[in-house]
């Protein structure tokens, strides 16, 4: 069997920890070529370019631009060849319905299905309350993230994975977590549908936006339903959620009945003019 050939991206910047160490561990069993933001480009979502500034970089190329930029700017000059696009490992969760569309880093998965490739998007849930940021500060903390990724590249195209889904949103447990087993189990699962945002204006009139998910993930006291991301990333296992990326429609016949009434009355209005 040929070796796979991945562009991985990310979006906490080409001289993240977590990158790098996805980098090494995918580069022992495929050709990989590195096209990543130059800098942080955290929670950008699909937010795009219209050019972007190239630097070769000892991985490959570093981007002055989005997580968005870099696929397309991958995919579309740099390394067209690739088989797969691989994006992590994020420093911070993305898991949630409503996290997965600003997350840069499963918008970099999302853009590499619009150009018909399988895409992974993997990030490292750090359950560490205001202190986060300061772990996870070294390559070995990435270990579980990288076996899980390196797992699913190896078996996950073979299996057919891909015919169903357009790419998969990994996401695993810190193991200094109180709640990771080990090893974490793999489960399969779907993003929660639960919504958390708040807002609450401060003594100085400004309006303060918070996700109040974390501080209950924090808690121990999320309770999603069985079978969701959250739910079982909160019980220390991998949370694997297989999503396709275009819009889906659905036929209504009400809309049907809007559509009609509109195009009539439009048509009445036009000859009344007359």
């Amino acid at each position: 069997m040929n070796e796979s050939r991945i562009l991985l991206t990310n979006d906490d910047g080409i001289d993240s920890v977590g990158f790098r160490a996805l980098y090494d561990a995918l580069s022992a069993i495929a050709d990989v070529t590195a096209v990543a933001p130059a800098d942080d480009q955290s929670a950008v979502g699909r937010t795009m370019s219209q050019q972007v500034d190239i630097a070769d970089h000892e991985l490959g190329y570093g981007v002055s631009g989005t997580p968005v930029d870099c696929v397309v700017a991958g995919l579309g000059v740099l390394c067209p060849d690739v088989d797969l696009v691989v994006s992590g490992c994020n420093k911070g969760a993305n898991m949630g319905a409503y996290v997965l569309g600003r997350s840069g880093t499963v918008s970099a998965a999302v853009e590499a299905a619009f150009f018909g490739l399988p895409a992974i998007s993997v990030s490292l849930y750090i359950e560490g309350g205001n202190d986060w940021a300061a772990m996870a500060s070294e390559p070995a903390d990435y270990d579980t993230a990288a076996e899980a990724t390196k797992y699913l590249v190896e078996h996950a195209h073979a299996e057919g994975v891909f015919q169903a889904a357009d790419y998969l949103n990994v996401n695993v447990p810190f193991a200094g977590n109180d709640a990771v087993t080990d090893p974490p189990a793999m489960r399969v699962t779907r993003p929660s549908m639960r919504y958390e945002m708040a807002a609450e204006r401060d003594d100085d009139g400004k309006i303060e936006l918070r996700d109040n998910i974390w501080s209950l993930m924090h808690a121990g006291t999320v309770d999603d339903p069985e079978g969701t991301d959250r739910r079982v990333v909160a019980g220390g296992d991998i949370s694997v959620s297989p999503l396709t990326a275009p819009h889906t429609t659905e036929h209504h016949e009400s809309l049907d009945r809007l559509a009609a009434d509109f195009s009539l009355g439009t048509a009445e209005s036009a000859s009344g003019d007359e």
